[in-house]
This record gives C-alpha cells, sequence and structure tokens, in this order.
C-alpha cells in the first residue's frame, strides 16, 4: 500500500473519545496562499463543530519541505494534521537527491480536499488567440517566446506543455506567482503559467489573455475557456491540497476525520468561497487520495525527468 494509513497495534487515539484537546493544521506556505485559505477555512468549521480549538500553524520554505518535515516527525494521535500539495508529495521524491521525510510512507492520507488547473495565459500584445495560434508563434524562425512560472506545478505544467507541441520555449522562473504575474502584465514576459486561484483576478481584468487550461476538462470556475486537450495536446495536470495525519494514526481517528473535513468541503458557501478562487471541491476517500499520489507521483515524476528540473 502506498501510504500507512494506519499502524497495527495499539491505538494511539480512541475514536469515540477524540477530539478533546485542541488540534493543529500545518500548511507549509506563509499566511493568505490558497493553501492557508482551504486551512483556515476546515478549521474554522472543525473547531465549531467539534467545539476544540484548531488552529493553523504556517511553515513556509523549502518547496514544502519545512512543514512536511515537522508533520511526518509530529505524534500520529489526531492532533496534527498537514497540508501538503502536488509538490509535496508526488513531485519532490524527483527533485531532491534526499528529503527529510518520507513521501511514501510518512503520512496517512484524509482526503484529497481541491485541484485547481493551471492556466495558460498571454500579455495582450501577443498575437494569439488560441493555443494553436501561440504554437505557431512560437515555432516562428527566430521566435523568442519564454514563459513565466512562479511555483513548482507551474513549471511542470509549462514543461508538459512544451514536450506535448514540441516547443524550445524558455522557462523563466520566479519566486513566487505574484511576481512572475507582475513581469507579464508588464510586458516583460509574453506568456504564463499560473494556478488558475491566483492568476483569476487578472484574466477577469483583461490583464492577460488566457488561451487553455491545464486539466482534462474545463474549469467551472472559467468555462469559457478550453482545455489543452482541445487544442490537440495530451496534457491533463491539476495542483491538488489535500489533508493528511502523520504515518500510524489510529484508522478510526482518520475515518472520523475524514468525515468531518468532507462535510465541510460539501457544505455550499464553502464550494462557494473556494471556487471564487478557481478550486474545484473533491473531498475524496484517503484510499483515493492515496491513489492520487500514486498516479502523479509516476506522471509528475516523467514530466521532471525529461525536463531536467532538480533542486539541489
Amino acid at each position: 500500500m502506498l501510504f500507512a494509513l494506519a499502524a497495527a497495534g495499539p491505538s494511539f487515539a480512541q475514536a469515540d473519545s477524540y477530539p478533546s484537546k485542541p488540534i493543529r493544521i500545518i500548511v507549509p506556505f506563509p499566511p493568505g496562499g490558497g493553501t492557508d485559505l482551504v486551512a483556515r477555512t476546515v478549521a474554522a468549521q472543525l473547531g465549531e463543530s467539534w467545539k476544540v480549538p484548531v488552529t493553523v500553524d504556517n511553515r513556509p520554505g523549502g518547496n514544502t519541505v519545512i512543514g512536511a518535515e515537522l508533520a511526518s516527525r509530529a505524534a500520529p494521535d489526531g492532533y496534527t494534521l498537514f497540508l501538503p500539495i502536488d509538490s509535496t508529495l508526488a513531485m519532490n521524491q524527483s527533485l531532491y537527491a534526499r528529503l527529510p521525510y518520507d513521501p511514501i510512507n510518512g503520512f496517512a492520507p484524509v482526503t484529497l480536499a481541491v485541484t485547481m488547473p493551471m492556466v495558460l495565459a498571454v500579455h495582450p500584445s501577443v498575437q494569439a488567440r488560441s493555443v494553436n495560434d501561440l504554437v505557431s508563434l512560437a515555432k516562428a524562425p527566430g521566435s523568442k517566446l519564454a514563459y513565466a512560472h512562479g511555483a513548482l506545478p507551474a513549471q511542470v505544467a509549462g514543461e508538459a506543455f512544451k514536450s506535448a507541441a514540441k516547443l524550445n520555449m524558455v522557462a523563466v522562473p520566479y519566486k513566487g506567482s505574484g511576481p512572475a504575474m507582475t513581469d507579464v502584465v508588464g510586458g516583460q514576459v509574453p506568456v504564463i503559467f499560473d494556478a488558475l486561484g491566483p492568476a483569476m483576478a487578472f484574466v477577469k481584468s483583461g490583464k492577460v489573455r488566457p488561451l487553455a487550461v491545464t486539466s482534462a476538462k474545463r474549469s467551472p470556475s472559467l468555462p469559457e475557456v478550453p482545455t489543452l486537450g482541445e487544442a490537440g495536446l495530451p496534457v491533463d495536470l491539476v495542483t491538488w491540497i489535500g489533508f493528511v495525519a502523520p504515518a500510524g494514526t489510529d484508522r478510526a481517528v482518520v475515518a472520523k476525520l475524514h468525515g468531518e473535513i468532507t462535510r465541510i468541503l460539501k457544505l455550499a458557501d464553502v464550494r462557494d468561497k473556494l471556487a471564487a478562487v478557481g478550486m474545484d471541491v473533491v473531498a475524496s476517500s484517503p484510499e483515493q487520495f492515496a491513489q492520487t499520489i500514486k498516479d502523479d507521483a509516476v506522471k509528475l515524476g516523467a514530466v521532471i525527468k525529461a525536463a531536467g528540473i532538480k533542486l539541489d
């Protein structure tokens, strides 16, 4: 099995008395981002329904490695949860020679909470109204088209696009989605791959022109924008956020966490709040989440290897 959903032997926490003390949710990013929004939205509802304090502990840095290491070493008693993204559990093992946590056996999946496609967008001055237009521009003699990215999932999406379209566009890295989008809006870089949530305001305001999303289906948050697949490019990538507990957490506690967190995620106001920033609620089972991680580790690892991306 990909993950240890529960360790055999004595129970670390009895589901009938759980929770009886504060719960901590570790987020591997600073306050204010999409992962933090998911954590704080769930934490508020969880604290209200279970009548215990639920706090968010932001531990940014190291491409989520700092938060992941801390969470993996926490007691497996159900009182520490962690919000990994796709790079934490499905990409980092292909990017680093060594990790201070085990992405395969270090966590017990609770639920895949939300997914979000990347969006391929261009500065309005770029003479491309479709993906095929952009591909033609990039293949024109003397073309110097480059794309900006502010996070690893966006870079992987860009490399998958380049591979599918047989392009040689240069990737221009930034320390975050904000600086990347600032330069694209300012015309310094013509193309960007970005998570839909951070890009949404710029798309809606017309500061960038969306050409496609990277998911297999069109995003409900941007239904008028086609997929890369519709342009004949076999790219199916989404970034995701999930909930996990340290490996060895009692099965019954994982089940109780899963039941309550997925109930919260399915609330209409929660769905609407997350949809407003480009997130689609999934609320999967632990087993489905484990399978997603396994599948993405293979798929994304292949893109990373082909592109020669390394972080150490």
